[in-house]
């Protein structure tokens, strides 16, 4: 194939299935991939430790793989693997590399829980053939274009030689499935966006609907303080005085509010993650913008209570019962 398309610049097979590995006294059950030297490239999955296929090892089958970090950790742990042996399906292979943690795929699935071992061998001796007549099967090609190619259009070039080279009649549903991940990427990111925008609706009305209680509270702090205002106004208060006293105590009590919520917010992030054994990153910028933003409502609800107790009239409010 990359003969025939120029802007092919990589391409690899794979056949992958699910099986127990060994490794001294431990054993894990795993991903295996079956793939060619190729792929690693493909996959922009940089190697950590050691070295990946040859070409020699990919066609004399040789017994040789490469272990993920998920791998890693279930039987070994924090010791280095490289050189040492372990058993997939009761064959013995010899760990060559560890592959760069990737973390979960955006469908929730562990990247790193996979080992890749060359792909001869995964037909020899791991898989085996579905089409025992096709001595190069494999069960997925990943490709990589030329970035300077249009994505779509080579999608559909390839769709059209795959259609020709199946013998696929014009109108029959085509037998195999051709997947951009560019056009994927962006559907992913206008999902993320959109849901962006609802957890910030969300989050607006959340605000607002605060503001108008911290609103109330003051209107209400406001009036039952009505003679405490007149005798700090008939006292030598200035009205400027008073409408920072109010402003201060309604964004004290959003920070101090916010303050809580953070903590919350916090404690049970962690307490989830710690149940589910997710990766989480806290960063101290958001939790600065939260405390800002609480910071901002408190002055924004708290101006109509605070101006409102500047304005009084000493006289009246020294009246007021």
């Amino acid at each position: 194939m990359q003969s025939r398309f120029h802007f092919i610049e990589g391409a690899s097979g794979s056949i992958d299935t699910t099986a127990p590995v060994i490794a001294g006294g431990l054993n894990w059950q795993t991903r295996i991939n079956g793939v060619h030297k190729e792929y690693v490239d493909i996959r922009s999955w940089l190697i950590e430790e050691g070295r990946g296929f040859n070409d020699q090892e990919v066609r004399s089958g040789g017994k040789v793989a490469l272990l993920g970090k998920t791998v890693v950790e279930q039987l070994f742990g924090n010791s280095n693997p490289v050189g040492a042996r372990i058993r997939i399906k009761n064959v013995p292979f010899k760990v060559i590399g560890v592959l760069q943690e990737k973390g979960q795929s955006s469908w929730g699935r562990d990247q790193d829980d996979l080992i890749m071992i060359p792909i001869s061998k995964a037909r020899l001796r791991i898989i085996g053939r579905t089409t025992p007549t096709i001595s190069d099967e494999v069960g997925r090609i990943t490709l990589q274009i030329s970035s300077s190619y249009d994505l779509n259009q080579a999608q559909e070039e390839i769709e059209e030689f795959l259609r020709e080279y199946r013998r696929i009649v014009p109108g029959a549903d085509d037998d195999f499935t051709v997947r951009n991940y560019a056009e994927f990427i962006r559907t992913r990111t206008a999902t993320q966006e959109t849901m962006g925008l609802l957890l910030a609706a969300t989050a607006a009305i959340a605000l607002i609907v605060g503001g108008i209680g911290i609103m109330n509270i003051m209107l209400v702090s406001v009036t039952e303080r009505t003679r405490e205002i007149g005798i700090r106004l008939a006292v030598g208060a200035q009205q400027r005085d008073i409408l920072r006293q109010f402003l201060v105590e309604a964004v004290t009590l959003c920070v101090v509010g916010s303050l809580f919520g953070v903590a919350f917010g916090i404690a049970t992030t962690m307490f989830i993650a710690d149940i589910g054994q997710w990766p989480v990153l806290i960063k101290p910028l958001t939790i600065i913008i939260a405390i800002g933003a609480a910071a901002i409502v408190g002055v924004f609800f708290g101006y109509y209570p605070a101006r409102k107790a500047s304005l009084m009239n000493p006289i009246d409010a020294l009246r007021y019962e």
